[in-house]
């Protein structure tokens, strides 16, 4: 082999490892996993002893009652959670984006929740929930009011689990929005204060707009990860009171260990790969758009 050819060959030799490792640590398991979805398949069998049943698995999904129920609450869980931490996240960020006395103290604080592990976070809020002992409840009763069934009633399970969430991973959101708010160009913030914008025509018209790319690629991180949190629900109420609080990935786990119907689960498992692959290519789409639209801003910017 030449000298230029030994060139042109190096960065897939350094390449190469990686590719194999993610060939056989994803796409494998995928694979293995979408053959699954098309057998009768339990526990008690191997694989290969399975029989073959074509979409019999999908299709019963879909007529599953428990399964659409389930579906729905993971959307309405997602929706809400990311909705309110990007709020609040942002929103964070913008206000301690400053030199104030003590920031570096106050910005410590605010990511210690996401440190925890998820099932200690759960844990804590259930004790915290407890009807008789816990200190919302306890709170309450010192006030003259009464106790709530957080996590016994299904119209409250759902938001003490949402607010467990927004607690732990508020945090994510404002690492990442507080990292883009300190990397934006200096001299567009000058140009616009030197225009006379006020702070909230700054934030709205070019710090906002500046950070999209960074907050677009946020979302779409904590939006893929909320369809996939176990631990915390697992251990607040274990997809109880009835399926009020049975997301999917609980769905999945509790159909492939507690009914031992491996394909059924792994059908599920590739519903949800779906559904989180039809939202990654929107964002991503979106995303193109939104550093489009960025660029632009930049130029317009840097003429001024």
């Amino acid at each position: 082999m030449t000298t230029a050819n030994m060139r042109r060959m190096t960065p897939y030799m350094f390449l190469a490892p990686a590719a194999a490792f993610m060939i056989v640590g994803l796409l494998y398991p995928v694979a293995y996993m979408i053959y699954a979805s098309f057998l009768d398949w339990n526990p008690s069998q191997l694989i290969g002893e399975a029989d073959w049943i074509n979409l019999r698995n999908y299709v019963s999904l879909l007529q599953d009652a428990s399964f659409r129920e389930s579906t729905v609450v993971t959307l309405k869980f997602s929706s809400i959670v990311v909705t309110t931490e990007m709020v609040v996240g942002v929103g964070l960020a913008l206000l301690l984006d400053r030199q104030i006395r003590g920031i570096s103290v106050l910005r410590t604080i605010f990511i210690l929740p996401m440190m925890i592990a998820p099932i200690v976070v759960g844990l804590m809020w259930r004790y915290m929930y407890h009807p008789s002992v816990g200190i919302f409840n306890r709170t309450l009763k010192d006030w003259g009011l009464e106790p709530i069934p957080w996590l016994s009633d299904s119209g409250w399970a759902l938001t003490s689990i949402i607010i467990a969430d927004i607690w732990q991973w508020t945090p994510f959101i404002f690492i990442l929005a507080l990292a883009a708010l300190q990397s934006l160009p200096r001299s567009a913030l000058e140009a616009a204060r030197i225009d006379g914008a006020s702070g909230w025509q700054q934030i709205i018209h070019i710090k906002l707009p500046l950070m999209m790319p960074v907050l677009v690629v946020t979302l779409l991180l904590r939006l893929i990860d909320s369809f996939k949190v176990l631990e915390v629900i697992l251990v607040m109420t274990n997809g109880g009171p009835g399926l009020s609080t049975e997301i999917l990935s609980l769905r999945i786990a509790r159909t492939a260990s507690e009914f031992r119907e491996l394909g059924v689960a792994a059908a599920m498992s590739n519903y949800l790969l779906l559904l989180l692959l039809a939202l990654t290519i929107i964002m991503f789409v979106y995303n193109k758009i939104v550093e489009a639209r960025e660029a632009a801003v930049r130029q317009a910017a840097e003429e001024a």
